[in-house]
């Protein structure tokens, strides 16, 4: 009843490294700045999952009494032990059922007041990723012409059909990051900080190293 949606991984300023990725063959869709949140972010899109490079341009709205629960202001600034990522869930269908994961309601002021995200209950465990989902979200290919957004790219990859998470910490897992394993969502394994992301099945057993720039591997 729900599907990955997007992750996003916390960057410098600019995201400088997304440079890397339109480099390696992606174009690149339309930027995105979170006003009230203090956040921006660079975007990647494909068929069925968004690729989020995201930074704290404002530093007083990121540490702000409505932002600051989401601790989106320590994965931001850089501090070693804070995992820099984050994954994002949507409903498969509509209406959509409960988030499958303990979670909070956050009103950011760039939403209106009818629209809500789940943000897990683990947002505050640093060691693990920001887990949050979006009720009002539908598959990057299904939405209108208008709000079109680059789908395929020169390096031929279409679809996400795996994501996995390496983290150094190896203590258990808070409810809401079990309840994504679980369901099949994500993978976790043991080493320094890496988001690899599987595409269209894997089958041409091919990969790409981004790691000298992000903590980001692609297989497909």
């Amino acid at each position: 009843m729900w599907e990955l949606d997007h992750g996003f991984i916390c960057t410098a300023v600019d995201a400088p490294a997304g440079d890397r990725l339109r480099e390696f063959g992606l174009r690149e869709g339309s930027r995105n700045r979170h006003p009230g949140q203090g956040t921006a972010n660079r975007r990647f899109f494909f068929h069925n999952f968004m690729l989020e490079l995201l930074w704290v341009c404002d530093r007083a709205e990121a540490q702000s009494s409505r932002t600051q629960p989401t601790h989106l202001w320590e994965r931001g600034s850089g501090h070693p032990d804070a995992c820099p990522f984050g994954v994002c869930l949507r409903p498969a269908s509509q209406p959509p059922a409960p988030p499958p994961f303990p979670h909070w309601l956050y009103q950011p002021p760039y939403l209106p007041p009818h629209l809500s995200i789940a943000v897990g209950t683990n947002a505050a465990q640093m060691s693990e990723p920001m887990v949050f989902s979006l009720a009002f979200a539908q598959r990057q290919d299904q939405y209108p012409r208008d709000r079109a957004e680059p789908l395929d790219h020169p390096a031929r990859l279409r679809e996400v059909t795996r994501l996995t998470l390496t983290h150094p910490n190896p203590s258990p897992p808070s409810a809401a990051r079990r309840a994504l394993v679980e369901a099949g969502f994500l993978h976790c394994q043991s080493g320094p900080y890496c988001l690899e992301l599987g595409f269209d099945g894997e089958t041409q057993g091919r990969s790409h190293d981004f790691q000298s720039d992000l903590p980001l591997r692609f297989v497909w």
